[in-house]
This record gives C-alpha cells, sequence and structure tokens, in this order.
C-alpha cells in the first residue's frame, strides 16, 4: 500500500479529549499509504491529550488551514468535536473543504463540526449513536453502518469501524470508487 498517496496532502483536526484511536488509526494508515499528514489544532506546536492519554501536537494552526492546502480532512471523534466546533477556523475549514468537493471523514462524534457547519443537509451519513438525532436535525439521514461513502464525505461510528474508515478513506484518496 505505500506510495498509493504520495502527493497526498490530509489535514487531521485536533482538539483535547479526541478519541485516541479515531486519530492515531488513519494518521498511521494515511501516511503508510504515502500521504503526508499535518494536525491542525487551535494553536501550532501545542500539544492535545487524547481521553485515553496519547499526546499530540499540531503541526498547524487551524486559523492558517486552508482548503486548498488539502486533498482530504478528517475529524477525530471523542470529546473533542465538542470543542471543536466552538473554534470558527475548523468549523471553516470543514464546510470549505466539502462545499470544494474534498474529501472530508468524520467518526464518531466528528459530524458534530459538520452540523456547525451547516454541511449535512440531504447528506446520508453515520455517527456514534447519541449524535444520530442532532444528524438528523440537520438535515443528514442517518443510518447505523460501520462505513458510508455519500459523495466526498465519509463517516464511522466508533473505534471497531476504523479499519474500514480507513480502506475507504484511502480508496476515495486514490481514486478509487467505493460504495
Amino acid at each position: 500500500m505505500n506510495g498509493q498517496l504520495d502527493g497526498k496532502r490530509v489535514a487531521i483536526l485536533v482538539e483535547t479529549d479526541f478519541e485516541d484511536a479515531e486519530l492515531d488509526g488513519p494518521r498511521e494508515a494515511l501516511r503508510a499509504a504515502g500521504a503526508e499528514v499535518v494536525v491542525v489544532g487551535p494553536s501550532a506546536g501545542a500539544q492535545y491529550r487524547g481521553k485515553k492519554g496519547l499526546t499530540v501536537t499540531a503541526d498547524l494552526g487551524a486559523g492558517d488551514a486552508r482548503a486548498r492546502d488539502f486533498d482530504a480532512l478528517v475529524i477525530p471523534g471523542g470529546h473533542a468535536p465538542d470543542k471543536m466546533r466552538m473554534r470558527h477556523p475548523m468549523v471553516d475549514l470543514a464546510r470549505e473543504m466539502l462545499g470544494a468537493g474534498k474529501l472530508v471523514g468524520a467518526i464518531c462524534h466528528g459530524p458534530q463540526v459538520l452540523i456547525s457547519a451547516l454541511a449535512l443537509g440531504g447528506r446520508t451519513l453515520t455517527c456514534w449513536p447519541s449524535i444520530a438525532i442532532d444528524v438528523k436535525n440537520a438535515g443528514g439521514l442517518y443510518v447505523d453502518r460501520p462505513v458510508v461513502v455519500d459523495d466526498n464525505l465519509i463517516t464511522s461510528r466508533k473505534p471497531d469501524d476504523i479499519p474500514k474508515f480507513n480502506e475507504a478513506l484511502i480508496a476515495a484518496l486514490a481514486g478509487v470508487r467505493v460504495a
């Protein structure tokens, strides 16, 4: 799989209390496939701690992140998306990525950022069950499946879904059509 994504640049959003596996799993899979992964947090150089203790340093501040500079965006879950959606540059980046037709992957509570971006109207997606009602209220069609691909939006429910989520992300970035 190495080299499959050479030249691709992917942003992963980070905030305190992210779900460790939902950040680290996609990050490592994307890197292994050859993508450059940039961790985007509220402040460049700041460290953010996951729910289970993983510490990640932001490579870039969200205010400096531009959709034109990335091929994809990944939004991990945990409690972090509730904090991310209060950060306008993160919400704006997600909205701009989807609007530009670029790939956006969100897992678990990650769609909370997309709800705040007003980006779910008419989209089919999955998420952690407790926010399914929020997805529906935001105009999204919630389905309970391990991974859902709706055009340039890929979503998953939980850490157990990470292998299928990663597979769908990599295939989409490589230009392979997945159902």
